[in-house]
């Protein structure tokens, strides 16, 4: 718990008088002005040990919901509990809630009495929101001191990207044999290992001259290769999304909302999925990587050549802004790599359109919904 406070400025008036009037009183013998500054002494005194006073408060929040996607509505249920035997007077709460206060009615909490606020949490804009912790305020009745302290845990609401609707999902060069994908979570194709038989598994699997051998029964786990990976390479350089006002750039939350939608798309699929920034690795929930995800420096050539070198998949998705209009031609060079790659340019409307060149496929957007629709009218992926 911080504590903040000090002497108001009209504290500091009394005190300066009571200096004033008790030393004029004692050094010219003015009785009469001794007794005032001796009053007003007292009065900043008791104000001292009025404020001073720790109300024992319990704080409680729930966020409803924690994490929601950018514009929908978010909650915070605040509770205060007086768990003092005295009644909490003269406090005056805020809670902060991102960059702006909150106000928490506390005048005359009684003892063992709670008061609830719910109160919205802004999700107009990407990131994490931290809410707390409350702000309680205490003065003297004359207002001569006031005392300041903090209650409660921080808790924080994570706005994701917004989720655009994603109809079709590229599947690259790794198809099954019958030209569709295989949703079989065992796999279908290549043989992996042995394991103990677990209740539920399909007697078809048992491996029986090894459950011979062992003594009981023996399952074969089997790998599908035949199963595409995406690869999303969201691009979080500075200099690839010059266009910054009030310290966000559209063109890069447009990127983000096109990285939530294709991997949203692939998990509904039950496609894998892998997320990678251009300035580094991307650990955690995806969306949470792209709820803090902020523009940085990065090197590209070095992040591409790592690409080709690991071939993580067979599908590759470039997220950019317009300063990486120029770096589309690096990111043709991973054709031979990955069967598929797809590049997707943001906030660059007035510029004269991208020609595709050495099978790269080019999605021109202002946002993340226009992203989805070109998204969906792709063909030959």
């Amino acid at each position: 718990m911080r504590r903040l406070g000090g002497v108001t400025a009209r504290g500091a008036g009394v005190l300066g008088t009571a200096i004033a009037l008790l030393f004029l009183g004692f050094r010219f013998g003015y009785p009469d002005l001794a007794l005032l500054g001796t009053a007003a002494a007292i009065a900043v005194g008791s104000g001292v040990v009025f404020a001073v006073w720790r109300p024992g408060l319990g704080v409680e929040r729930v966020a409803e919901p924690d994490r929601v996607a950018r514009g929908e509505p978010a909650n915070m249920t605040l509770t205060v509990r007086n768990r003092s035997r005295l009644r909490a007077a003269n406090l005056v709460a805020l809670d902060r809630c991102g960059a702006a206060s909150v106000p928490v009615p506390l005048l005359r909490l009684r003892p063992g009495r709670d008061t609830t606020v719910v109160y919205p949490v802004p999700t107009l804009r990407r990131g994490v929101v931290p809410v707390g912790p409350l702000r309680v305020t205490r003065g003297d009745p004359l207002g001569l001191m006031t005392l300041s302290r903090t209650y409660g845990e921080t808790t924080t609401v994570w706005v994701h990207p917004r989720i655009h609707l994603l109809r079709a999902v590229p599947a690259g060069m790794a198809r099954s044999l019958d030209g569709r994908i295989d949703k079989v979570p065992q796999g279908t194709i290549t043989f992996d290992s042995l394991r103990e038989y677990v209740y539920g598994d399909e007697l078809r699997r048992v491996h029986w001259r090894s459950s011979a051998k062992v003594g009981e029964l023996m399952v074969r786990e089997q790998l599908d290769t035949s199963e595409p990976t995406i690869i999303v390479l969201l691009d979080d350089r500075a200099a690839a999304h010059p266009h910054v006002r009030d310290g966000t750039a559209d063109s890069f939350e447009a990127s983000c909302e096109a990285a939530a939608s294709i991997v949203a798309a692939a998990a509904r699929e039950d496609l894998p999925v892998a997320l990678h920034l251009v300035s580094g690795p991307a650990p955690g929930p995806f969306l949470d990587v792209l709820t803090e995800a902020g523009l940085r420096a990065g090197d590209l050539t070095q992040t591409l050549r790592s690409l080709r070198q690991n071939r993580l998949g067979d599908t590759l998705v470039y997220l950019t802004g317009p300063g990486g209009r120029a770096d589309l031609g690096a990111v043709t060079g991973l054709r031979g790599a990955y069967p598929v790659v797809i590049a997707g340019l943001f906030g660059d409307p007035d510029a004269a359109p991208v020609t595709a060149g050495g099978g790269l496929i080019v999605i021109e957007a202002e946002d993340g919904e226009q992203f989805a629709g070109a998204w969906d009218g792709v063909r030959g992926w």
